[in-house]
């Protein structure tokens, strides 16, 4: 993979080489409030050029329910080709255990795992809990930590549905369930990730895609932790957007994945 971002590249210019582009969603295409400028018209384009343009995102819900929240943003459903979660991921896992599971999140995040069969225990007698992100009144990971303990020492199993860690709700930073999932690792408890990084969700957005090469795919992403570590790990290349949740700031000088770097860094989409 490239060692070094190109400093000429533009989109308008981009290599035919790339049928699969697997682009992040929250921070590339929207901010949680309204559509990036540019958006909609570069996926379009992809699109267009022939390109399988898959929307790939570790939110906690389905593919349905994110493919609604685009449609109240604006987002033409003709700028996809198809929409891949780390909750749907995480569900499927979920739906096949033996017995009812705790939960943490918000209630319309519960109200999507029981629609989508996934049975939530109503006392503390359960071996797994799924995890989707903080309560509303409940912001910071440290008023969680007694529950965190209690976990711990139970060996519950936590099914962390959304594997980022902060997003920008606007310009608001809100923190997600793999803050979550972090926190409880340092207790010792045991976390099962969903999303990206982990290969899973990669695994089923190319079969999806029909399962073309990694040197036919580009990813395009503002996490450092989630969209270019994946990317890395799967040798794909990928365009990293500054202008999501890491704020302009540049691609690290070093950032832990050997060799492998973006092809570019880039503002956003437009």
């Amino acid at each position: 993979m490239h060692a070094v971002a190109h400093s000429d590249f533009h989109w308008d210019a981009l290599d035919e080489r790339y049928r699969v582009v697997l682009c992040d969603i929250w921070g590339v295409v929207h901010d949680g409030v309204r559509l990036n400028p540019g958006a909609a018209e570069r996926l379009a384009q992809w699109r267009e050029e022939g390109r399988f343009v898959l929307l790939i995102t570790n939110a906690p819900r389905t593919a349905d329910d994110v493919a609604r929240q685009l449609d109240g943003l604006g987002l033409p459903r003709s700028c996809w080709d198809s929409i891949v979660t780390g909750g749907d991921a995480g569900i499927s896992v979920l739906r096949g255990l033996e017995r009812p599971v705790g939960f943490l999140g918000t209630p319309p995040d519960r109200a999507v795992l029981e629609d989508s069969g996934v049975r939530i225990a109503e006392g503390d007698d359960f071996c797994d809990v799924a995890c989707s992100g903080l309560e509303r009144d409940r912001p910071r990971v440290e008023q969680y930590a007694d529950q965190l303990k209690r976990w711990a020492a139970r060996d519950v199993l936590l099914h962390c549905l959304n594997a980022d860690r902060v997003v920008m709700h606007g310009s608001v930073a809100e923190l997600c369930a793999g803050a979550i999932a972090d926190a409880y690792e340092q207790l010792g408890g045991r976390v099962a990730w969903y999303g990206k990084p982990h290969p899973a969700i990669y695994a089923h957005a190319l079969a999806l895609a029909g399962d073309r090469p990694a040197e036919c795919v580009l990813a395009v992403g503002d996490g450092l932790r989630t969209d270019m570590l994946g990317a890395a790990l799967m040798g794909f290349d990928a365009v990293f957007v500054s202008g999501g949740i890491h704020d302009h700031q540049p691609f690290p000088a070093d950032p832990g994945f050997g060799q492998w770097r973006p092809i570019a860094t880039v503002n956003g989409l437009g």
